[in-house]
């Protein structure tokens, strides 16, 4: 899974200068509001648990550049990622995170539990494995509605170990339906190493294929090997064939949880993943030296972001909490 994509491959595919800008655009947003998020947690504004995505940029971005508002994919813990991949508000999802009544769950949901259904997202979720059986249920949804859609579950390798997850996989290939599963192999469980965790020798593709389903394999650090398998495994899904599955090798800058001292990581490992497996910084390099971008097109949308962040933090730092008298608000939905 080492291997690079050639970056003017993605022209072949469809994919035009103004797409490369708004690909990067979209990994240097998750970059940059994940960094931020690692700094303002530590003035304790925050509420409750954070996980984030740094490092896993060209993964979320990579899958959901093939994706419509109209396709449904179901997130995890580590969601910050998905959510801004798949078209969510980052003013907004800020204000969630810091538990704001203008926040996109208003303020209930919080870093773990963002969803938006304007745009497909039906919500992160912190419990390992639940997303897979949501997804198979959106997909039933979307092959019933006959119009194409389909509905994927992100995961991690620790999900591959979930119950949960080998009943989703089951139902998608007996179903026949359009579901997607893609496993984000960031070679933590948790703080458990993969080496150590999945039987299969920590290959999670193999487990999707063994119930019946067609997988493919991605370098997740590399946005255009993900695009490129990612349309592949789409077109066959959408042509009918039922449910598939897709690992990408990915690596994570930062611990499980923000406060993980990170003492199962090896001497140097962290310098490594940095070095050597930063997507933005492989995108930024390979799409310059290909001549298809400019520096300057790239450093604009560096600023861009930077100051988009910079008034997400501020406004939500603003905005009012939740009105107490609202806490039973949303509880039950009325048909």
């Amino acid at each position: 899974m080492d291997g690079q994509s050639n970056p003017r491959e993605a022209k072949g595919n469809g994919m035009e200068p103004t797409d490369l800008i708004g690909a990067y655009r979209r990994m240097q947003t998750i970059r940059m509001f994940e960094e931020r998020l690692h700094d303002e947690i530590k003035t304790g504004e925050i509420p409750g648990f954070t996980h984030l995505y740094c490092g896993q940029e060209a993964a979320a971005v990579g899958v959901c550049d093939h994706l419509s508002v109209d396709d449904y994919i179901v997130s995890t813990h580590r969601g910050h990622g998905h959510c801004i991949a798949k078209g969510c508000d980052v003013k907004a999802m800020m204000k969630e995170i810091y538990g704001r009544a203008d926040g996109l769950c208003k303020g209930r949901g919080g870093s773990m539990h963002i969803a938006d259904l304007s745009v497909g997202m039906l919500g992160a979720n912190g419990i390992v494995g639940a997303g897979a059986p949501q997804a198979v249920g959106a997909a039933i949804a979307a092959k019933l509605n006959g119009k194409g859609r389909i509905g994927l579950a992100f995961s991690g390798d620790g999900a591959c170990n979930q119950g949960t997850t080998f009943e989703a996989l089951n139902l998608a290939v007996v179903l026949k339906v359009p579901a997607v599963f893609v496993f984000e192999n960031n070679h933590y469980s948790e703080h458990t190493g993969v080496a150590y965790a999945v039987g299969t020798s920590g290959d999670i593709a193999s487990r999707a294929e063994a119930f019946g389903m067609k997988a493919w394999r991605a370098n997740g650090s590399d946005y255009f090997d993900t695009y490129k398998v990612m349309g592949e495994l789409l077109d066959y899904v959408r042509a009918g064939n039922g449910p598939a599955a897709i690992e990408l090798d990915t690596e994570r800058f930062y611990g499980h949880f923000e406060g993980d001292p990170q003492r199962y990581r090896g001497p140097g490992e962290l310098d490594r993943i940095r070095t050597e497996r930063d997507a933005l910084v492989s995108f930024r390099t390979r799409v310059v030296e290909a001549q298809i971008l400019g520096s300057t097109e790239l450093d604009s949308v560096d600023s861009e972001v930077a100051q988009l962040i910079e008034e997400a933090v501020a406004e939500a730092r603003a905005a009012p909490p939740p009105d107490p008298a609202s806490v039973t608000d949303d509880v039950y939905v009325e048909y």
